[in-house]
């Protein structure tokens, strides 16, 4: 299958996980409001609370140039050295930071087994998100 090109860089930036602990590696890409491309690894740490996951790296990449707002996020893990198996999804807090710099129209691309692709909207994944309105 010729997947689309978020996706792709989503499994190259994979190839460069650090993941000597789990043995889990994963991948993202983001896709910035200004069509921009941003990648992602996890790194972890024999400290394990300092590890970041590939979808936090990728967005705060996306920041740090100033893109404050992603439109489309793709993710892929698995075992490292090994074809990705399942679908990837993000963690609580990915979660909570996807919410914070995601668009009106945000999708979630996680390819799976035999090609399939999924999408998610934020409401999906993050319903009743605590974000700014929540201070207010």
């Amino acid at each position: 299958m010729e997947y689309p090109e978020i996706v792709r860089l989503a499994y190259s930036a994979r190839e460069k996980s650090y993941s000597p602990y789990s043995g889990f590696a994963v991948g993202a890409c983001v896709l910035a409001e200004d069509g921009k491309y941003y990648t992602g690894t996890n790194i972890e740490n024999a400290a394990y609370g300092d590890t970041v996951c590939a979808e936090r790296t990728a967005i705060f990449c996306a920041v740090k140039e100033g893109n404050r707002k992603i439109s489309k996020l793709a993710i892929v893990g698995g075992k490292a050295g090994e074809e990705c198996k399942d679908f990837c999804f993000p963690c609580g807090s990915c979660r909570q930071v996807i919410s914070e710099f995601a668009s009106e129209d945000f999708q979630l691309i996680l390819p799976g087994p035999d090609g399939e692709l999924k999408e998610f909207t934020l409401a999906e994944i993050l319903p009743h998100h605590f974000g700014e309105d929540s201070l207010k």
